[in-house]
């Protein structure tokens, strides 16, 4: 699922999030969201978010 859409981003849920240092490589990080830092509703570059071991980035993949 995309994580472009706040919706769509849930407190607790299994995510993949780029960090800003990883943006130019893609390098994907997984874990659970802890905060949604993003207020509108959708962002083209994803849905920024802190997880819970306290690493920042935007969310590029939603797991089920």
């Amino acid at each position: 699922m995309e994580g472009t859409k706040r919706a769509n981003v849930k407190i607790g849920a299994n995510v993949s999030i780029v960090l800003k240092q990883d943006q130019r490589t893609g390098k994907l990080t997984e874990g659970l969201v802890a905060k949604i830092l993003t207020n509108s509703p959708n962002h083209p570059h994803g849905i920024k978010v802190r997880l819970e071991d306290g690493a920042v980035g935007r969310v590029k993949h939603i797991h089920q």
